[in-house]
């Protein structure tokens, strides 16, 4: 069974930062990419980040370009998201999900696993 957990959502005024981590576990779990979703409150899921595993080549929405960051780190199946200059918008549950064949990285069908989800809430 695979596993990604995820942790660092909390409080941050708007302008700060936070940093995510999704770690997956599972032994035999292949990767192909991993991506960021959020979802606020009355709204659909949407797409944030995602980074090919191999090649480490990442996708960004709009929204979020040059503000936050994927990274990974292949041996310890973990992706982080790295989000600065944050604003209120941006405030959601944020999860993390995995795919294991390629697919479209903004769309949340082409994901197999997902995290539970960790609260980001942005002050103003």
């Amino acid at each position: 069974q695979v596993q990604l957990v995820e942790s660092g959502g909390g409080w941050v005024q708007t302008g700060g930062s936070l940093r995510l981590s999704c770690a997956a576990s599972a032994r035999t779990f292949s990767i192909y990419a991993m991506g960021w979703f959020r979802q606020a409150p009355g709204k659909e899921r949407e797409f944030v980040a995602a980074i090919a595993w191999s090649f480490g080549i990442t996708y960004y929405a709009d929204s979020v370009k040059g503000r936050i960051t994927i990274t990974r780190d292949n041996a310890k199946k973990t992706v982080f998201l790295q989000m600065n200059r944050l604003k209120p918008e941006d405030a959601a549950v944020y999860y993390c999900a995995a795919e294991t064949m390629r697919g479209t990285y903004s769309y949340t069908g082409s994901y197999d696993y997902w995290g539970q989800g960790t609260q980001v809430t942005v002050s103003s």
